[in-house]
């Protein structure tokens, strides 16, 4: 845990992103000049390789010197995942009393090394009359930039509550940034207390929700005995058990379908069941060999309100009663493993919240219930702070090639956050 600079002068880590220009003229009120910073912070942002294979240590520290920069005291989280540095970032303003508001978006994105499609460089920001695109402009850099933009003109003097920005690292791979944080939040938010109320800026095209599903996700693994491919009653396909395997799973999957409880066609009309999804395949060596290995990768989308592990204990039970046998040795008892759960959280927040109002009375339209993917709430939910779902993205382009995010919700949204942190904190 590094802090960045602040009034107080503390020690920074050597190599980061120059700082930002003065913002000082953005005070004076022109709309011009705030567009123009709104855009190069955007164009910065995106600049940055920030897939989440990889450090978003140098989007992170420019983050931090910014809001810094805006008099924010900001702390970095710093963590290793696989060898590579990651970075949350934690910026706080106004007075330490309770209540108050988490503004929070995360910093990685989806890869697009291979992704067909791309028409224009993902790393450059380029803007026409009507879209604003590149790589994280609707999920959700576009939302980040917002946040800085807005965080220029904020007086931190005139709150009477405190406002934190939160930018987490890792949510594309199971919202381990926020995971991580979680614990450390209390501490790093130094003698400001944990606010009651976070919101999520994900796309939702400035649509309110309150819940979402979570995720979870494992390993199914066939084990066989490798062998010549011509003599099959001496070995046993790992490929073939997992191909019954599969059916036994997918038998399921329908009856997850048919079973959709009637409650969640409320909040998740387009799907009210738990979807399931093949995610990966991989077995085998070559095409005159027995394979003696294959791999699934699978994940689901428990709802909210349920326990997010049941479904894969229901799994277990089902593919250890099931024959998986290898139909080539029939002989053979097949052998399947099923790996550990990775959960990620889903999110149920009360409805009527403070940030909800507010939100609403800024973007106009109705409650939308539950969002359809999931989100770093999840995380800070299970923290004790209640978290809504808005942001300017469009979920149809987020993770697409030539992602992009229409301009007018993109310069709009200085004014929704500036506008909502001043319901709530001013």
């Amino acid at each position: 845990m590094r802090r960045r600079p602040d009034s107080a002068g503390q020690s920074t880590p050597s190599a980061r992103p120059a700082r930002l220009d003065s913002t000082a003229h953005l005070n004076a009120g022109s709309g011009l000049a705030m567009a123009a910073y709104l855009h190069e912070v955007a164009r910065r942002l995106v600049a940055f390789d920030t897939v989440s294979a990889k450090s978003n240590a140098a989007a992170a520290g420019y983050l931090a010197d910014a809001l810094a920069g805006h008099g924010f005291r900001v702390v970095c989280h710093e963590y290793e995942t696989g060898g590579v540095a990651k970075v949350n970032v934690v910026a706080t303003l106004g007075p330490p009393v309770a209540g108050g508001l988490i503004v929070s978006g995360h910093i990685d994105v989806v890869p697009f090394a291979g992704q067909v499609g791309w028409t224009r460089d993902p790393l450059a920001l380029t803007i026409d009359d009507t879209r604003v695109w590149g790589r994280g402009t609707s999920d959700m850099k576009g939302f980040l930039a917002q946040c800085l933009a807005a965080a220029a003109e904020i007086d931190g003097a005139a709150l009477r509550r405190p406002l934190a920005f939160v930018f987490t690292a890792d949510e594309e791979i199971g919202c381990d940034g926020a995971r991580r944080l979680m614990p450390e939040l209390p501490a790093l938010l130094g003698d400001v207390p944990q606010p009651e109320l976070a919101w999520i800026g994900e796309p939702t095209a400035w649509r309110v929700f309150h819940t979402h599903k979570g995720i979870v996700s494992f390993t199914v693994t066939a084990h066989g005995i490798a062998g010549h491919s011509s003599i099959p009653e001496r070995g046993q396909n790992a490929i073939a058990v997992m191909a019954r395997a599969i059916a036994c799973i997918s038998a399921y999957q329908a009856e997850l379908r048919a079973a959709a409880p009637p409650p969640a066609a409320v909040d998740f009309p387009e799907c009210p069941y738990v979807p399931l999804n093949f995610g990966t395949v991989h077995g085998g060596t070559a095409n005159n060999m027995i394979a003696d290995r294959c791999t699934l990768s699978i994940s689901y989308r428990p709802l909210p309100d349920a326990d997010p592990r049941e479904v894969h204990r229901e799994i277990v039970r089902r593919l250890a009663a099931a024959d998986l046998r290898d139909a080539g040795a029939p002989g053979v008892p097949a052998r399947v493993e099923v790996g550990a759960p990775e959960v990620v959280a889903g999110l149920r927040s009360p409805r009527g919240t403070a940030l909800e109002i507010a939100l609403l009375a800024t973007v106009g339209g109705d409650p939308s219930g539950g969002a359809p993917f999931a989100t770093d709430g999840g995380e800070l939910e299970r923290g004790g702070i209640t978290s809504v779902i808005c942001g300017p993205g469009e979920l149809a382009q987020a993770h697409q090639p030539n992602e992009s995010l229409p301009r007018a919700a993109f310069e709009e949204g200085v004014r929704v956050i500036q506008t909502t942190v001043g319901r709530l904190c001013a």
